[in-house]
């Protein structure tokens, strides 16, 4: 019985690992993608970085990436089209998941 104790351990101690990277990676692709749409409007610095925590706070509001969709679409308006930013939510959740892999290595 320990052998499938163990087994079963393993396998939550992976589920639990793998939801922190993901939740790491999703703050992180949102921080990134808050800096992008923050130089799309002009700002830099301070209020870019205030920026980028409010769209990653943004993400709390519901399961998902419409929640992260919705405030930069609507702060963006005609700066960018709904294609360029889900794609660079794409893109950003690559170089997000680089990021903190190179971090644990």
């Amino acid at each position: 019985m320990t052998t499938f104790d163990d087994r079963e351990s393993a396998f939550e101690n992976k589920f639990a690992h793998d939801a922190d990277m993901q939740f790491k990676a999703d703050a992180r692709r949102n921080k990134l993608l808050g800096l992008w749409a923050a130089e799309l409007m002009g700002k830099s610095g301070d209020e870019a970085a205030a920026y980028a925590q409010e769209v990653v706070k943004s993400d709390m509001e519901e399961i998902g990436d419409e929640d992260v969709y919705r405030k930069v679409s609507g702060d963006l308006g005609d700066k960018a089209n709904e294609a360029t930013i889900r794609t660079k939510m794409i893109e950003l959740m690559a170089v997000a998941k680089g990021q903190i892999m190179d971090e644990v290595s």
